[in-house]
């Protein structure tokens, strides 16, 4: 059964490109390009960060469209990648952010998407999730930033500190890098201003350490703050995604897959949802067969299940636990979660088993001990 199951997963991925548009879409006397991976559900919007084009998110597509099925849109900015620049605009200042976002508007306008959507972004990317979701708070159905810029990072030190290193003059123009770094302090005084509104839920996801080399100065601001992102917030999740740099998608791939899927769960019905559990569920699988050797996937699933515990999910949460145990029957930590839930579930007996065999393969796991001494105790 598991080989026909793959073998789906195969075919599906053959039917996938055979609806993937890649197009120049005018918008207003010049181009963007686009890229739409077809389906039928709320859209998913991907954008890049600072330099990159539509392509940076490529090697995560694929899967998140088979599970899913629904519609993938990613898109070069004005500037980058194969996307013209608008020749009717004569100064520097016209090519700031908001002007970014009324070309993304026109294109997904033109390309019939204009209406429900989910927004993916890194870095700064999340500047332009964020003016989108500020412009269209009823048509934003979720966001998921990956370790993106906060609107209240760079202040006004910071900004004086990147004067002093960076030149504009020695960039080329016309292009895109030239006109998002000469109007870049005036983007980040204006996006200080504005917030997610809190109908919107968002799920931010950062490392440790973006900036291994960067001044301290920068890299303390940016962990601080991302931690303190959902301070008072009850429609933001933080998930610290341990062992990754600044691009999260590139160093855990089914951290960021699997976040975008529950992003996505959350917009279906009650029986949608079951559906996409499974494929959920088949996803997790092939990705912990394709990256295993590196002892990712145990921590992505770990990871999922808790943020299923988090939103109140407990049966989907207990299905996760109990794949993990198939997929890494060495490892004591899984085990260990697994009998978490169970208690959580009622599920004594069975709670008991797993705490046993987590202390058996890692006799040092005290955890386990105190809870099973509680529990023997009772």
């Amino acid at each position: 059964m598991k080989f026909f199951n793959l073998s789906i997963v195969f075919l599906l991925s053959l039917s996938m490109h055979s609806q993937t548009l890649d197009t120049l879409v005018n918008v207003g006397g010049y181009n963007m390009h686009f890229k739409i991976m077809k389906g039928e559900g709320t859209p998913i919007l991907f954008e890049a960060g600072a330099g990159n084009d539509a392509s940076v998110w490529n090697d995560i597509l694929e899967k998140i469209h088979n599970v899913t099925g629904t519609t993938l849109i990613t898109y070069d900015r004005s500037g980058f990648g194969t996307s013209e620049l608008n020749p009717n605009l004569k100064n520097d200042a016209d090519f700031g952010i908001e002007n970014g976002i009324k070309e993304l508007e026109a294109g997904l306008s033109k390309l019939g998407y204009d209406n429900e959507i989910i927004l993916v972004s890194h870095s700064y990317g999340g500047l332009y999730n964020l003016l989108y979701a500020h412009k269209h708070p009823k048509k934003v159905k979720s966001v998921v930033l990956i370790d993106v810029t906060l609107n209240n990072f760079w202040n006004e030190e910071l900004l004086t500190m990147r004067d002093n290193m960076f030149d504009t003059s020695a960039m080329v123009k016309p292009s895109g890098d030239y006109y998002m770094n000469s109007n870049f302090n005036e983007i980040m005084r204006y996006m200080r201003s504005i917030e997610f509104p809190n109908s919107i839920p968002i799920i931010n996801i950062f490392p440790e350490n973006s900036f291994t080399g960067f001044p301290e100065v920068l890299s303390n601001r940016w962990r601080k703050l991302h931690k303190e992102f959902n301070n008072n917030k009850d429609n933001v999740e933080n998930i610290i995604a341990y062992g990754s740099a600044h691009a999260v998608f590139q160093d855990n791939p089914g951290l960021i897959i699997n976040t975008i899927l529950k992003a996505y769960s959350e917009t279906l019905n009650e029986n949608q949802q079951r559906e996409l559990l499974q494929k959920v569920l088949d996803n997790a699988i092939e990705m912990s067969i394709e990256t295993k050797v590196n002892n990712r996937s145990e921590q992505d699933l770990n990871e999922l299940g808790y943020s299923f515990l988090r939103n109140e999910e407990l049966e989907k949460a207990t299905e996760v636990f109990k794949l993990n145990t198939v997929l890494f029957p060495g490892s004591f930590n899984v085990f260990d979660s697994y009998g978490e839930v169970l208690l959580m579930a009622d599920k004594k007996v069975e709670a008991i088993e797993m705490y046993e065999k987590s202390i058996e393969l890692n006799p040092e796991n005290e955890n386990a001990k105190n809870v099973l001494l509680e529990l023997k105790q009772e």
